[in-house]
């Protein structure tokens, strides 16, 4: 069969087309920052790769005019690329500095800078358990929500105390429903990240990055037994729980997140 093409060329054309191909894939990967969409070297490889999964999963449900609340540095905005627009709103508090994060505007952690049924939908990772007085903003949340619109929230449930001493609660998925059903919102989805196993192997993990390895006695001054811990051991305890993960039966009651699919159904009493 004739051809425009001459011979070999054909071959060169196929080579390009997969090289672009995967340079375009290994940009929307990197969009994501590491430490958001780590590798199993990563310390925080088992919460974080496995809430950016479920994230990801869930992400096409929000379209339209989304708000980010408490979106900090938006590390997960590449995953909304499909959306109208992409808004930030978070808050200055003693726990959290936001130099260098790219927030569109601050609230003054009671009302919203917005107006009512702004928003399609909104998204909302590992905040609330710092918002002491969530209650009352919830229906903030309902108000600049359009009726239909979704809701994605993560919470920590199996996590140590962090961003200090903004750190007010730990929600099951119980206390999320109640609290949503409370101010206008339908649970769609209720799902977990990690299992009892996942869970006791990443609080290992991070015992043996930030304390352990700073506490051993004589061999903490040095600093090759640091790097070793946390450029060998970590990876390799990482990858030996990959490996044998699929063997261990599943408990599913003690987890490190909780993710919550809610759509507005009235607005908040």
């Amino acid at each position: 069969m004739y051809s425009k093409y001459k011979e070999g060329e054909i071959d060169r054309i196929y080579l390009c087309k997969t090289v672009y191909l995967a340079a375009v894939t290994l940009l929307i990967w990197t969009m994501v920052s590491n430490d958001f969409n780590p590798t199993f070297r990563h310390p925080l490889y088992c919460i974080r790769k496995g809430l950016y999964n479920k994230i990801k999963v869930y992400s096409k449900e929000l379209t339209g005019k989304l708000l980010d609340f408490g979106c900090g540095a938006k590390p997960y905005e590449s995953l909304f690329n499909h959306v109208e627009t992409y808004t930030g709103v978070d808050y200055n508090s003693d726990g959290h500095t936001h130099q260098n994060e790219s927030i569109d505007f601050f609230y003054d952690g009671k009302t919203l800078p917005f107006e009512t049924h702004q928003f399609n939908s909104l998204f909302s990772s590992e905040v609330f358990e710092h918002v002491f007085n969530l209650e009352t903003i919830l229906p903030e949340l309902n108000r600049v929500l359009k009726p239909g619109g979704k809701m994605l929230i993560t919470c920590p449930f199996a996590w140590e105390e962090h961003e200090i001493p903004v750190d007010y609660a730990r929600y099951t998925q119980f206390a999320l429903r109640d609290l949503l059903e409370k101010n206008g919102f339908k649970i769609i989805i209720t799902d977990k990240n990690g299992h009892a196993l996942s869970t006791i192997h990443q609080m290992l993990m991070v015992y043996l990055h930030d304390d352990w390895l700073n506490r051993v006695y004589v061999v903490s001054r040095f600093k090759l037994f640091k790097k070793i811990v946390r450029q060998i051991l970590v990876p390799f305890l990482n990858l030996l729980f990959i490996c044998t993960e699929p063997i261990w039966p599943k408990n599913q009651r003690l987890y490190l997140n909780t993710i919550v699919l809610a759509e507005k159904i009235g607005d908040s009493l």
